[in-house]
């Protein structure tokens, strides 16, 4: 399991929006960068500080409601200790949205004051960026009050950049969802693959939860044994192993009694994105060997 892994994918939407990122800078005030609370570390585009440049930026922790609260807690001290305003909200729940605003004003108070003074009264360009279906378009929603951009359970809806007026004194640039051309840690890929950041045809799906049942065995076992009525199996057992003891116990079978595999790697991921086997986090600031 150990073998390195070099995925390489850039559809050329892709490409399309670092060119559309690096073209909208100049009319937004503020970067709001939206992570995945399962995976902080390998849901951020590490492209994104080199295109936004000096811009002011926020981080926006999502899907906390569906992470481990107690690392949740970790990541939000993280980034204050490195003194990078950060937000732990769940767009679907609506938690933590309200103080979204007032953290941008705060961040944005020497522009505001100076504009004020001056007689001015604009409204704040918020660039939102992210990776694919890391929840901008959800978030965008919940500020805006209503189904304003495009929301699917799926990497990739989003392709064009909108801009969505609020009546908070916010305009907000939807961008489409930014991977970068390749991942050279294996575990990065995988991680993004376990959420559904990468389209499922783009990683064997059979593979795909193997590695997450190993990777959840670690932390979560329990869960796992709770959510699929298992025994308490040996931590040394292969993924597809674990995936098996699964399938028999729901009784996926196919023909002569042999175990559709498919059918269970298709449960366990629609389960974990869907937060049915617990709350779960795969990345603590602890495993991290760089700085953010």
């Amino acid at each position: 399991m150990e073998e390195k892994m070099t995925l390489q994918w850039y559809p050329g939407h892709m490409a399309k929006t670092r060119r559309l990122m690096k073209e909208s800078l100049k009319h937004c005030d503020i970067i709001v960068e939206l992570i995945d609370a399962r995976i902080p570390y390998s849901s951020r585009n590490p492209d994104i500080d080199n295109i936004i440049e000096n811009k002011p930026r926020m981080v926006l922790i999502n899907k906390s409601d569906i992470s481990d609260p107690s690392i949740n807690d970790k990541w939000l001290n993280y980034y204050k200790n490195k003194g990078i305003a950060c937000l732990l909200i769940d767009c679907m729940s609506g938690r933590g949205i309200d103080k979204f605003y007032s953290m941008a004003k705060g961040i944005l108070k020497d522009k505001i004051d100076r504009e004020s003074q001056k007689g001015m009264e604009k409204a704040i360009k918020a660039m939102i960026v992210g990776i694919p279906n890391v929840g901008k378009s959800s978030f965008i929603n919940r500020i805006a009050g209503g189904k304003k951009a495009k929301v699917e359970d799926r990497p990739g809806v989003t392709r064009g950049k909108q801009w969505i007026r609020t009546s908070h004194g916010l305009e907000l640039l939807d961008m489409p969802g930014i991977l970068w051309p390749k991942f050279e840690d294996k575990d990065v890929g995988l991680r993004l693959g376990f959420t559904g950041a990468i389209k499922d045809d783009i990683i064997d799906v059979e593979s795909l939860s193997c590695y997450l049942l190993e990777r959840l065995t670690v932390n979560y076992k329990k869960l796992i044994c709770e959510r699929y009525k298992i025994e308490d199996y040996d931590d040394s057992l292969q993924g597809y192993e674990i995936l098996e003891l699964i399938c028999k116990k729901r009784g996926f079978l196919i023909s002569r009694g042999e175990v559709d595999y498919l059918r269970g790697a298709n449960m366990v991921l629609d389960e974990f994105r869907g937060c049915k086997i617990g709350k779960i986090s795969l990345e603590s600031p602890e495993d991290i060997r760089e700085g953010i």
